[in-house]
């Protein structure tokens, strides 16, 4: 006996036979996820509830910059500073004007990273928030841009900054526009430190490439969630360089944490109180 939706639907369900146990390629109905982990299937709801934290293994799903935005700054507080800031195809890189097309079809943004002000339990913050779901989070002009913005409206206006990086790096559609954006971004810390204002830095899975090298390791205090994938390149490309293999958990937010790249790792219903706390504490 088998379960089958009409071939020209565009959902996939599972299919059950007599002759197997239930298997599931993926169901892509909007009401169900699949953990990348555990294989379990999550309702959309139950999930959302959850954090985007599977309720049977504990796995991080990723977060949206509308949702990271929703989890740490209080409600009706965020205001939304640089909207219309978008990318261009300066090198007439091939198919870029198309992706950028597509990714703002699908995630809803602009670009990679909404920025703006808001509370923390009452405390005034600027806060960025990048979304991997756009080109992999990848930072160009704009993004190197609004980062940049972020910590010159915190250094002006003397208030705590919190970045949220997730990233795969620098945008190669950009070519050395993309890689300035390193030295631009981190050229903002440093004024953001001599000024005396807090920069918390919060690099999320995955945090890699040139976010890694620049302002996402900068940060006064570096907050992460848990087994976080934070690096410059990732584990395969080290492997093959140095003929290797890797120690378990390399890269990964608890080994930061035991060799002093990171310094807190938080769970995620707890990452709003958490830095909350440190901001406390900073100003």
């Amino acid at each position: 006996m088998g379960l089958f939706l009409n071939k020209k639907s565009k959902n996939k369900y599972a299919v059950i036979t007599s002759k197997s146990k239930l298997t599931v390629d993926i169901v892509d109905d909007n009401k169900w996820k699949k953990c990348n982990k555990c294989n379990e299937i999550i309702y959309n709801e139950d999930l959302k509830n959850n954090l985007n934290v599977c309720p049977k293994c504990g796995n991080y799903f990723r977060l949206t910059s509308f949702e990271r935005i929703e989890l740490l700054i209080d409600e009706g507080t965020f205001i939304e500073d640089d909207i219309m800031l978008n990318s261009k195809d300066f090198l007439n890189f091939p198919g870029y004007e198309e992706k950028l097309e597509n990714a703002r079809e699908n995630s809803r943004m602009v670009d990679g990273i909404i920025s703006g002000t808001g509370k923390i339990n009452g405390i005034e913050v600027v806060i960025a928030a990048m979304d991997f779901n756009f080109m992999g989070g990848s930072m160009g002009s704009v993004v190197g841009e609004k980062v940049t913005r972020a910590l010159e409206r915190g250094l002006e206006r003397k208030m705590p900054v919190i970045i949220v990086a997730s990233s795969g790096g620098a945008r190669m559609q950009e070519g050395i526009l993309s890689l300035m954006q390193m030295a631009k971004t981190s050229g903002a810390v440093k004024k953001l430190n001599e000024g005396g204002v807090p920069f918390i830095s919060v690099p999320v899975d995955p945090t890699t490439g040139g976010v890694t090298a620049s302002f996402a390791m900068l940060g006064d205090v570096i907050i992460t969630e848990p087994n976080a994938l934070i690096a410059f390149a990732g584990p395969r490309v080290i492997e093959q360089t140095v003929n290797q293999k890797l120690p378990k958990g390399f890269q990964r937010a608890e080994f930061l944490l035991e060799h002093g790249m990171v310094d807190i790792i938080s769970e995620r219903k707890d990452l709003k109180t958490t830095i909350y706390r440190v901001i406390e504490k900073l100003i």
